[in-house]
């Protein structure tokens, strides 16, 4: 890699404790002194102290100032870092400086990352207030939908900043997504609104070096009592926002953090998932843990009575994020979240993503009535949303939206077999066994009369099971009337703005 090292920097003492604060783009208008965290302000040659920011929170990121990378033929070094809450979660946008000196973004959410450059509308655009979740707008002749409409505060910051939001004080953030998988955000707290526009990354596209000892996450456990039992609770991953009680199941919001006032809610009959806890699998080449688990119940509002249920296991990739496994009646599926916006039909039958179409398979009403383990959403026993399910084969997309977000989510059909030995599960194979597996799919050999006798049999079980079926959908995966695809219902709730 090219040194790229600048050529020429400005150096003053740090007017709140003397020492050194320095500024290595001509842009930069603000800085945090690494001693005193006193934010100060660059006015020609002279520093004026402006207030202090409050402490980083360890979000145990892989990134840290003056890392450098490479991305689409260019040098860039990390000099500036705002770490940012809204309702649904926390996010850290990286501040880049370019070797041609221009500036750009790196968003991390949870383990997702999206580049993006600052950019100018041709139109001016309409105040937060008009920006509805789930409609769709014209950006300088190009179509985005609303996915996200929040309040946003700036919680701390380090290095050097292009522009500094007034610390803890609310401000509108808009996210518009769309099915080329852009995210284009409007910072409405700064006047004119703030544009910047990017897409996902991963971070060994960008060729980092640099990176904190460890790239990986090391996890250290949280530990404090279950404000419903007394029993030991503890938290492994930094972005937790809920976790469950193993003694009593009851879920602990600790959003606040574990030295807040911990609000609980107590849960009866816990359900045991299939794949434990903690466990391991390699699942795409990935390790993922299992971290959460939580069992969901699904229904057609023009059908209210008929029901089925699934379960979504919380998967973890300290490179990689978030993703889902999914355990429904028509059988497994992984997905994860997506940076744009799926394109919807007129008449919602079909949506377009990267350039492929998706027809519909179900719409359906969701509320989730179990959970286990963590998340890294606000997760509560209750939360209702509205469903819809696409396919193109055995890919899979699915959106989930409740009142102020939508969220999209990808990814694919997954066999029986090899969900059970990613887990080293084939002992155990026979119960990862769902009606995807097609019972007479393994009959090539048999005569076409066994066949049809078979078939009869089957027949005649079914209309037999039918009128004595004493399955509970709150407890189990039961088939019922409603066939949902596998795909299920993904991630829910918001990683933090939706900075994907």
């Amino acid at each position: 890699m090219a040194d790229d090292t600048p050529q020429r920097t400005y150096r003053a003492p740090c007017p709140g404790c003397g020492a050194p604060v320095e500024f290595r783009h001509a842009q930069s208008t603000h800085a945090v002194c690494a001693y005193c965290q006193s934010t100060v302000v660059r006015d020609g040659e002279v520093l004026c102290r402006v207030g202090r920011v409050a402490e980083l929170f360890d979000d145990h990121s892989p990134l840290q100032l003056h890392a450098r990378g490479r991305w689409q033929g260019q040098d860039f070094t990390l000099i500036g870092r705002l770490q940012y809450r809204a309702p649904t979660g926390t996010w850290t946008e990286w501040e880049a400086l370019l070797a041609d000196g221009s500036m750009a973004t790196l968003g991390e959410d949870n383990g997702a990352y999206v580049w993006s450059r600052a950019a100018t509308l041709q139109s001016t655009s309409p105040s937060a207030l008009k920006h509805r979740v789930g409609t769709t707008v014209s950006v300088d002749g190009t179509r985005f939908s609303v996915a996200a409409n929040d309040q946003a505060v700036l919680l701390s910051a380090q290095g050097e900043l292009p522009h500094l939001p007034p610390l803890n004080q609310p401000f509108d953030m808009v996210e518009l997504r769309n099915d080329q998988g852009e995210v284009l955000s409007i910072d409405f707290g700064r006047q004119p609104p703030g544009v910047s526009r990017g897409h996902a990354v991963l971070l060994d596209d960008l060729k980092l070096t640099g990176l904190r000892e460890g790239a990986v996450r090391e996890e250290r456990a949280r530990q404090f009592a279950c404000p419903s039992c007394g029993a030991p609770v503890q938290i492994t991953l930094a972005t937790t926002k809920t976790v469950t009680c193993t003694q009593c199941s009851a879920i602990i919001d600790v959003a606040s953090g574990t030295g807040g006032e911990l609000r609980h809610a107590l849960q009866h009959e816990p359900l045991q998932p299939l794949i434990a806890l903690g466990s391991i699998g390699h699942l795409e080449g990935v390790a993922w843990q299992v971290v959460g688990f939580q069992h969901r119940m699904g229904w057609d509002p023009a059908e209210p009575d008929e029901r089925f249920g699934w379960s979504e296991y919380l998967l973890y990739n300290a490179k990689r994020g978030f993703a889902f496994l999914v355990d429904s009646v028509d059988g497994w599926s992984m997905v994860k979240p997506t940076t744009g916006a799926p394109k919807l039909a007129g008449n919602k039958s079909s949506a377009g993503y990267l350039g492929s179409r998706y027809e519909l398979r179900e719409a359906y009403e969701a509320k989730t009535d179990y959970v286990a383990g963590e998340f890294y959403w606000p997760v509560q026993r209750g939360q209702k949303t509205k469903n819809r399910d696409f396919a193109k084969g055995r890919t899979l997309l699915s959106m989930e939206q409740t009142a102020t977000e939508i969220t999209w989510s990808s990814g694919s059909q997954l066999n029986s077999d090899t969900v059970a030995q990613a887990f080293k599960l084939k002992g155990r194979k026979d119960l990862f066994q769902r009606s995807d597996a097609a019972p007479l799919s393994a009959a090539a050999g048999v005569s076409r009369g066994t066949i049809v006798t078979l078939v009869i049999v089957l027949l005649v079980v079914m209309v037999i099971m039918s009128s004595c079926n004493d399955c509970d959908p709150s407890r189990e995966n039961c088939n019922s009337t409603s066939s949902r695809s596998s795909g299920g219902s993904y991630g829910g709730f918001s990683t933090g703005g939706g900075h994907k």
